[in-house]
């Protein structure tokens, strides 16, 4: 695989599409390689970097089947539950912490 070519932020040429504007068009890359690439220049930190894709090999997104939602459902509940309490959290834990912020605070104030 070659270099890729690179554009400057909004001047990539029509007929290619980043990740998120092919989602909002209903579409999905569809296994198809990454093409080029777009780059945003920041002043004190690298640039900020998205890949373009071709829009005539994109895919219509697959639709929500009723099983994928429940699944996804389950999925996000899972990661509310805390394992120290085995309480909802009623958030998503982080997994820095692990657990909730009331256990991850108890047990701060235990080891201190």
């Amino acid at each position: 695989m070659g270099t890729l070519p690179v554009y400057r932020w909004c001047l990539a040429p029509d007929g290619l599409a980043t990740r998120r504007q092919l989602r909002a068009a209903g579409l999905r890359p569809g296994g198809q390689d990454v093409v080029a690439q777009l780059e945003r220049p920041r002043r004190r930190r690298g640039p900020l970097v998205a890949y373009l894709y071709r829009l005539d090999l994109a895919k219509p997104v697959r639709p929500m089947t009723v099983r994928r939602a429940a699944a996804l459902a389950k999925a996000n509940a899972a990661r509310r539950w805390c394992p120290s309490c085995r309480r909802d959290a009623g958030y998503v834990i982080p997994s820095s912490l692990g657990m909730c912020t009331p256990c991850h605070d108890l047990t701060e104030q235990r080891v201190a």
